[in-house]
């Protein structure tokens, strides 16, 4: 970071207080049903240097937080539906990784729902036209589509209030990033 501000080091002091406050919580698990889900959000051009958004998810079983990540995307997004289509393809190749994980153990996850809160990314996902304003996204990311069609993963439309991964992406109010944790179960 240049040019660090007074801003700066009054946010960074309030990372600090959060941490100091919330040091007893911890992740819990519960006894079954173990349904392994994930949610998936992105921000878009939320990284005011490169333009680059914030791909963030997160995945869940028996209730508690298993894997999450908040990551800046490789790429410039031309819109909100491509970032958050980035996002799934991120979240994709995460949940395929669980899948073979869990295989080891009996685990029957297929197909494992992916919740996500932007719906033309959502139809993106289950139109296999390419159209116009969606041709250049690029290869790598329209596996999506392929593994969902696959029956691999499933993705499924959830309102913005009931995405976990909000706080992965983006700034949140405090309501909103008590309700992520709490879903995650980090008591």
């Amino acid at each position: 970071m240049q040019k660090p501000s007074a801003e700066h080091l009054g946010a960074a002091k309030g990372v600090l207080r959060y941490l100091a406050g919330t040091k007893e919580k911890g992740l819990m698990y519960g006894a079954g049903p173990y349904k392994l889900e994930g949610y998936c959000d992105a921000d878009y051009a939320g990284d005011l240097d490169t333009r680059r958004s914030t791909t963030g998810y997160v995945f869940v079983i028996g209730g508690g937080a298993i894997c999450w990540q908040s990551k800046l995307q490789q790429t410039v997004a031309l819109s909100t539906v491509e970032a958050e289509y980035m996002a799934a393809s991120a979240a994709t190749r995460q949940a395929l990784w669980l899948q073979k994980l869990l295989d080891v153990f009996e685990f029957e996850p297929l197909p494992m729902p992916i919740y996500g809160d932007n719906q033309g990314a959502q139809a993106l996902v289950r139109n296999p036209i390419i159209q116009q304003r969606s041709k250049h996204i690029d290869v790598l990311h329209h596996f999506v589509r392929e593994r969902a069609e696959r029956g691999e993963v499933k993705f499924v439309y959830v309102e913005t209030a009931r995405m976990l991964a909000d706080a992965l992406t983006k700034p949140v109010p405090q309501q909103k990033l008590v309700f992520c944790r709490e879903g995650m179960v980090v008591i």
